[in-house]
């Protein structure tokens, strides 16, 4: 999402910065552990948010996929020697080869398209944000919090400590489901772009995690069946 995301870094709500490791020690009463990021990537509101999208955004999903698979092509007719990968020379010669400029018209158009779609998942995910104080304040509420930290910001906890689930669940109450078509004019804030960086940082982890345990699971099928 480059048009959108270029000199944004990655970085949390205010939450994170209620208090610091020092100040914990001070503190007598509850203390609570939220990841903001993960709070909101478990929030039906953004996963029904994300399905939707899926739906609404299938020809830009599918254009990105078909431009993808001719930037590929085009890569591997630069790669001279066919190893997978551009050497410097391969590099330096592909800068006046005719696909150069196939593949940054590609590249641009695949950008494009890619915005759209990041676009309508950080309209969803602001909306589940503008929540996020509230649903937090009825945890600390709730459960007597004092001093509310960040995961990053902890060296040890027990598990009881980390209230991130309670505060999904006060985020399911307030915002059951967002919208995914921006305002015309709409901007995204900064905040929201930086949290859903982190989201599909947590996303593609998960997925990964997915894919290996069933890598896993068929690799045990045959010694399975043979007993």
């Amino acid at each position: 999402m480059k048009l959108i995301t270029k000199s944004l870094a990655a970085a949390s709500l205010a939450t994170a910065a209620m208090a610091a490791t020092p100040a914990a020690a001070q503190v007598n009463g509850n203390i609570g552990i939220v990841s903001v990021p993960a709070a909101v990537a478990q929030a039906t509101a953004r996963t029904t948010a994300y399905q939707q999208i899926s739906t609404t955004y299938a020809s830009q999903i599918t254009q990105i996929q078909q431009k993808q698979q001719q930037m590929q092509t085009l890569l591997q007719q630069l790669d001279t020697n066919s190893d997978g990968q551009l050497d410097q020379a391969e590099q330096q010669a592909a800068q006046s080869a005719p696909q150069a400029q196939q593949l940054q018209t590609l590249e641009n158009e695949t950008a494009q398209l890619s915005n759209q779609i990041d676009g309508a998942r950080i309209y969803a995910i602001e909306q589940i944000l503008l929540q996020y104080n509230a649903a937090l304040q009825t945890v600390v509420q709730q459960d007597n919090l004092q001093l509310i930290l960040s995961p990053d910001a902890v060296q040890y906890s027990a598990p009881a400590a980390n209230v991130t689930q309670k505060v999904v669940a006060a985020l399911n109450t307030r915002v059951p489901s967002v919208q995914i078509t921006p305002p015309q004019g709409w901007q995204p804030a900064q905040q929201s772009v930086a949290i859903y960086q982190q989201i599909q940082q947590i996303l593609m982890v998960a997925a990964a995690r997915q894919q290996q345990a069933a890598a896993q699971q068929q690799t045990q099928q045959p010694a399975a069946t043979g007993r």
